[in-house]
């Protein structure tokens, strides 16, 4: 390792060494000094110990020089004190891993909400830190750096506080680092409705697997995740079987196909077992489609209706139904929404279908699409 006088002057010095890293020791203090990599990215070290143990102390730009040589005193005081303690803590990412397989095995988390945990805990995660080193300061830099979106910060919160509470649970931590942080809050509910004619506008404008998903979501008035995962084995006769694997309250429902919706539903069907196969699969993880964000600003230029989202439509479906004299205890079935008719004594003993309701139910909105797309307008 070469010893340097280390300065503010000479780090600007300092350049990558092609394949591979190196140390450069300081000369005023014994084992600290400054790691480059092979990208050019450098931290501080401090090296100690007869087994020559490595400590990250700090990235060079978000440390000062000063600081890092600082705290490299104060670690060096600590051993020499015999106030040093070895953390037994495990990484974040290897307390990450264990809390996934849990959620999952144990616990039973939907693979969706399995999906969620491991993207925000991934992208805004901690990496190789000691857990037990994480402090409150830097759970809150990681949320004030999403403060411009909201939504993705509340759930970041949400997913921190989970994790933390598992570690805290299984004595990785000895103390919380959010018990005293207040909740993020999300963005206010959307309430924006597609009028009539701004669905017939989205509808003519759709075409392709994305626009039978769109249609579909129009007409069903499903999830657009659900639309996206459907099977051709979930199509039985003239209904749509959705499981409750994929349900958002875990319980299965069924929804009558009146016969446009059947027509798009047998025009996809190929040798895949997905009506809406992933597409080029051996790039992406997923198995269905997934290029919602590559396809919906195409539709919105195309048909000429903007500020809206997909799951919009679902709300608009529903509001529309309402409008059609639809009673709301049969939409909210149709929608495998859980209300207060299915909670509680009567979620026990009350178990009708509505199954020639909904069907009554499909069949109104299909008319009242197909006269409205009939039109000039």
């Amino acid at each position: 390792m070469p010893v340097m006088a280390l300065t503010d002057l000479s780090l600007r010095t300092l350049k990558p060494v092609a394949g591979k890293q190196v140390t450069y020791t300081d000369r005023s203090l014994k084992g600290f000094g400054v790691r480059v990599g092979k990208s050019g990215a450098m931290t501080y070290v401090l090296v100690v110990g007869a087994n020559r143990k490595r400590i990250k102390l700090g990235d060079v730009g978000v440390l000062k020089l000063a600081e890092a040589r600082a705290a490299a005193r104060v670690k060096l005081a600590e051993k020499q004190l015999g106030i040093h303690q070895h953390t037994t803590a495990p990484t974040y990412n290897d307390a990450l891993e264990t809390f996934l397989k849990v959620k999952e095995q144990e616990h039973g988390c939907k693979p969706r909400t399995l999906r969620d945990y491991k993207r925000l805990l991934t992208r805004h995660g901690f990496g190789l830190d000691k857990l037990d080193r994480i402090t409150p300061n830097d759970v809150q830099g990681k949320l004030d750096k999403l403060a411009k979106t909201p939504s993705e910060q509340a759930h970041a919160y949400s997913a921190y506080q989970i994790f933390f509470k598992f570690a805290f649970r299984r004595h990785y931590l000895d103390r919380h680092p959010m018990e005293r942080m207040e909740p993020k809050k999300p963005r206010p509910s959307r309430k924006r409705i597609l009028s009539f004619d701004e669905l017939k506008r989205v509808w003519n404008a759709c075409d392709g697997a994305f626009g039978d998903i769109i249609k579909l979501c129009i007409l069903l008035g499903q999830r657009r995740s659900e639309i996206a995962q459907v099977e051709q084995a979930w199509v039985e006769g003239d209904e749509l079987s959705f499981p409750a694997s994929v349900a958002k309250n875990r319980v299965g429902w069924r929804v009558p196909l009146e016969p446009m919706a059947l027509e798009i539903i047998r025009s996809r069907f190929t040798n895949s077992p997905y009506l809406f196969p992933a597409r080029k699969t051996w790039r992406q993880k997923s198995s269905v489609y997934n290029a919602w964000g590559k396809d919906k600003p195409k539709l919105d230029e195309k048909a000429q209706v903007f500020g809206w989202v997909i799951h919009d439509l679902r709300r608009s479906f529903q509001t529309h139904l309402t409008s059609l004299g639809v009673p709301e205890n049969v939409s909210d079935r149709l929608m495998n929404h859980i209300t207060g008719a299915k909670q509680g004594t009567l979620g026990v003993y009350q178990h009708y279908d509505y199954a020639s309701e909904k069907r009554e139910a499909m069949m109104k909105w299909k008319t009242h699409l197909s006269s409205l797309l009939a039109t000039d307008q």
